[in-house]
């Protein structure tokens, strides 16, 4: 027999006696053909220790979409026999969602209360399965300040963030009590043996007249230095990264008003605040990068995402109404620094009106024009509308990101 056959049979005797259950009574003969040499446990080397592994940077990606404003015809094409389905209306888009880390959306309506019927424009009452679908599909929170905010009294604005709640979702910018109005939304991504903890803010410029349900904690309005002390809060409470979502602007109008200027300018002259997403105008708005922000590295700036869904268009707006925005942002936290965004990039999106209110990605859509009832043109059309509204700091990104671990903690606002 080879030496290295023997080897070989006292190694598998080994781990046989080893697995048997009178291994206590077990011995081995290596035979004559392998050399035996008594080990002395006086003179052993002591095992290497092991290294500690490298540490490494975490890595990123965050998804901000446009409004979501469910008008009475987008309830009808979500209509079904038991309620509303709003998956297939927003399955274009499942790639985007699914492949981010971190997704927030904007729910810029508050929600029907049990027992009051659902009502669209002008003053809205959305079903709460919209909720409930943009939880399945992957969102895991939403900014909840807009001047729709109040329509329904404090009991929409309740069950907006109740079915919130229900989802497993994150919330912000309106509260059902005074301590929750004092809470950001916070959500905690473990990556690399890290976590690396996220605070979002939001506030509105107003709210189409009424005053807020039940105080002025019950919404957030727009207040610069009251947002700068915030975030302050936020980072001293143990915030990694600051967002704010701002509604805020002129409707259907693309160059930000001097207002939206002045604020983002503030927040990002505070240095406490890391990135700031915009609504309200339902077309969208430049994506910029102005100075300042945290360790004066610049604070990123998207000031208006344009619609994700809902049923304007041309026949009662403008066309860039049915042009949205997906906002990829990239977040890097390297070993014993602070977690900064390195780049802010854009997705178009358009809605399908004809088609049943169905969302697309402007790019996926060109790719598969058959698939809607939107021309190459028409797409064509949508996406240089994004393009020219979005400007040249931000990349257009043609495919949705990759998610880099696992879901995030959405923590909840109240105990």
């Amino acid at each position: 027999m080879t030496t290295a056959r023997a080897l070989r049979l006292l190694a598998s005797a080994a781990l046989s006696c080893a697995l048997a259950a009178g291994a206590a009574g077990c011995t081995l003969n290596p035979g004559p053909s392998v050399a035996s040499t008594p080990v002395d446990a006086t003179t052993s080397a002591p095992p290497s220790p092991t290294p500690s592994p490298t540490p490494q940077d975490v890595r990123f990606t965050l998804l901000a979409g446009g409004d979501v404003l469910p008008h009475g015809p987008v309830n009808m094409s979500a209509a079904v026999a038991d309620g509303f389905e709003y998956s297939p209306l927003l399955a274009g888009v499942d790639p985007w969602v699914s492949g981010a880390d971190l997704a927030l959306c904007h729910l810029e309506v508050p929600i029907a209360p049990p027992g009051v019927t659902p009502t669209g424009y002008p003053v809205f009452r959305a079903p709460q399965e919209v909720v409930r679908d943009l939880g399945e599909q992957g969102w895991d929170g939403c900014s909840t300040a807009s001047n729709h905010a109040a329509d329904a009294g404090y009991d929409g604005l309740a069950a907006a963030l109740d079915a919130l709640d229900r989802a497993g979702m994150g919330h912000v910018g309106t509260a059902r009590d005074r301590a929750e109005s004092l809470v950001p939304q916070v959500y905690e991504l473990e990556r690399e043996g890290r976590t690396v903890t996220v605070a979002h803010l939001a506030a509105t410029y107003g709210l189409n007249g009424y005053s807020p349900p039940r105080g002025e904690w019950s919404v957030d309005l727009i207040d610069a230095d009251r947002i700068v002390r915030q975030a302050r809060a936020a980072r001293s409470a143990g915030a990694d990264l600051v967002l704010v979502s701002l509604h805020d602007g002129y409707e259907y109008v693309t160059e930000p008003t001097p207002h939206q200027r002045e604020v983002t300018q503030a927040l990002a002259e505070s240095r406490q605040v890391d990135l700031v997403i915009g609504h309200h105008a339902h077309v969208p708005q430049p994506i910029e990068r102005l100075d300042g922000g945290p360790r004066d590295q610049g604070m990123w700036v998207a000031y208006g995402l344009g619609n994700m869904l809902s049923n304007q268009g041309p026949g009662c707006c403008v066309l860039a109404t049915n042009v949205g925005v997906l906002m990829v942002a990239d977040v890097v936290q390297r070993p014993g620094k602070p977690a900064r965004v390195t780049e802010v990039r854009w997705a178009g999106t358009t809605v399908d009106l004809a088609d049943g209110h169905r969302l697309r990605g402007t790019r996926e859509a060109l790719a598969h024009p058959e698939r809607g009832r939107l021309s190459r043109g028409d797409l064509e059309q949508r996406l240089t509308i994004a393009q020219d509204a979005v400007g040249d700091t931000a990349r257009e990104q043609k495919k949705p990101p990759r998610a880099t671990g696992e879901p995030p903690r959405v923590v909840p606002r109240t105990p």
